[in-house]
């Protein structure tokens, strides 16, 4: 019985201190925070600001998780420059229309994850909310997937209809009306790819013999003429990037071999004109090239912007450099020189009077912005997720 006592009377003292010790440890807290209601999503301007971009993360190793990520590069702080994310599966391609206020994505799924059948779609999002409004279910197994491309998806016909780049090998174009959401037609670009923009209501693609072949299509959506031009590059022996930069009825395509050819799209059969050279005379001997994934973009004053690496060999065009270029286009003549702070494998450029400069850092995949007047380096953005974020692109 004594030792029964003695037991409960511990008990009790312990109790005792362990109770004023949580009354002390609560005196010492804060208050609990509020309960947070869910459901509750935040929205975007319907306009995006020119500071924002749209970086896509293709999730290389990891394909079918990619993600986009609107970053506004204004802002300070990690928590402010990040303003939303969405997923886009299989490497897709993105393309945004702000007239509609909608972000297409063309993306691959399988009904078990990793295997199962294959489902290609074209996914609609709302650029308000980032979240899917609506799809279209494409031709299985015909998208064209690759590294991201920003000539992979092509809005048209003044907002009315998208192409969607086919290529299976067999290549070709799926047009989509937006207003119905449904598939107008396929449209064979046999030996020629993406989707570049020609005329009002048409498009050109890139053939593999150095030539374009452009389509004009009628009011229904129906090819009304194919044109093929003349051969302008030997893809074996002076073969050129697929990616141009558009500055207003004019695509300058930058060569393996650091040349630029303009190419006239304000008709509706592309117009290849005479190439100029993008290295000085002075340089040329130090081998300077272009390079890169992403590796040109242009701004609202008639300049492009291109990666550039000094001693280019075979196989080096991949690789990026250490500094990007910039040209008057109207005037044939580099005006800048923005020598990169590490390394660059791909670069976007904002809209407006003032644009800045994003180009992707490819040993940490950070994003480095630069100011375009001076050329001076202005900050990193990173740590907000990313992975590998091959194509960064301007908001429109």
């Amino acid at each position: 019985m004594m030792i029964a006592y003695k037991s409960r009377r511990l008990l009790a003292a312990v109790t005792g201190i362990l109770l004023t010790g949580t009354a002390l440890a609560q005196q010492d807290r804060p208050p609990p925070l509020p309960i947070e209601p869910t459901g509750i999503i935040e929205t975007l301007p319907a306009a995006y600001p020119p500071s924002w971009f749209l970086v896509q993360d293709a999730g290389f190793f990891h394909m079918s998780d990619g993600k986009v990520y609107v970053i506004d590069t204004a802002a300070d702080t990690l928590a402010s420059q990040v303003k939303g994310t969405f997923n886009v599966s299989m490497i897709g391609n993105i393309t945004q229309s702000p007239e509609r206020g909608e972000i297409y994505a063309a993306e691959t799924f399988h009904t078990r994850g990793s295997r199962g059948d294959r489902i290609d779609v074209l996914t609609v999002f709302d650029q308000t909310t980032l979240a899917p409004k609506g799809e279209v279910i494409l031709p299985k197994g015909k998208r064209f997937m690759g590294m991201p491309e920003r000539y992979a998806l092509l809005i048209m016909d003044n907002g009315r209809w998208l192409g969607v780049a086919n290529f299976s090998p067999a290549t070709s174009v799926t047009l989509i009306d937006l207003d119905t959401r449904k598939i107008v037609g396929e449209i064979p670009t046999p030996g020629c790819v993406l989707v570049y923009p020609t005329g009002t209501r048409g498009f050109s693609s890139l053939c593999a013999d150095g030539r374009f072949l452009s389509t004009e299509l009628a009011a229904d959506g129906s090819v009304a003429k194919q044109t093929r031009t003349d051969v302008f590059f030997n893809s074996d022996t002076t073969p050129i990037f697929e990616h141009p930069a558009v500055i207003g009825s004019t695509a300058f395509f930058p060569s393996i071999a650091g040349l630029v050819y303009p190419v006239d799209i304000g008709g509706p059969v592309a117009k290849v004109g005479e190439p100029w050279n993008l290295v000085p005379e002075a340089e040329r001997a130090q081998k300077w090239a272009p390079a890169g994934i992403g590796l040109i973009d242009k701004d609202d004053q008639g300049r492009f912007y291109i990666i550039m690496h000094p001693d280019a060999k075979d196989g080096s065009y991949q690789g990026g450099g250490p500094e990007v270029w910039v040209y008057d286009a109207a005037a044939k003549k580099r005006v800048q020189r923005i020598k990169l702070q590490s390394w660059g494998l791909s670069l976007a450029v904002s809209r407006g009077e003032n644009p800045v400069l994003m180009v992707v850092n490819p040993a940490d995949m950070s994003l480095e912005m630069y100011n375009t007047g001076s050329g001076e380096f202005i900050k990193t953005i990173s740590g907000f997720g990313q992975e590998t974020p091959l194509m960064v692109n301007g908001s429109k």
